[in-house]
């Protein structure tokens, strides 16, 4: 009897702690790319409209500085160790010209951007956020302003 107990205790003991044991799971890395769409809506080809994206492997913590109510000091990263190089820049055409919108010219540019996050799908990226903002005084006479979109990606190391 006390040996049957004593295998129930231990059966008992033994299926507790495995339960509480973690399933050990793969790490998966995951990298995140942002790729940005700029089109200008200065007319007569004033403007500047480009698609652009990085390809320097940046550490944000580099340029990072904590502050604290103790410690509140700035922070003195320099703006030209921050600001990338290496990046891929396709040109797009501005949403106005001369005579008005230029509705070629935003036909145009779906294509160029289409073609771009096609061809980030096919190397293994997934779309995972789209972000648009205008910039524009829009006041009287107001021929100036940006669009601005990102793209954010991400796909598995």
């Amino acid at each position: 009897m006390k040996k049957k107990l004593l295998i129930i205790g231990l059966l008992i003991a033994g299926f507790i702690s495995f339960s509480f044991m973690k399933e050990e799971r793969p790490v998966t890395e995951i990298e995140y790319k942002v790729i940005t769409s700029i089109e200008s809506i200065v007319s007569s080809g004033l403007g500047r409209s480009r698609l652009i994206s990085s390809n320097a492997n940046v550490d944000y913590e580099e340029f990072t500085s904590e502050q604290t109510e103790d410690n509140n000091s700035r922070n003195k990263s320099k703006r030209k160790d921050i600001r990338v190089k290496d990046f891929e820049e396709t040109k797009l055409l501005n949403f106005y010209n001369i005579g008005g919108i230029r509705f070629q010219n935003i036909v145009s540019n779906d294509a160029l951007v289409s073609s771009k996050l096609t061809n980030m799908a096919k190397e293994g990226w997934e779309l995972m956020f789209i972000n648009s903002a205008v910039e524009s005084d829009s006041g009287k006479d107001d021929g100036q302003g940006i669009f601005v979109t990102r793209y954010t990606f991400k796909r598995v190391k």
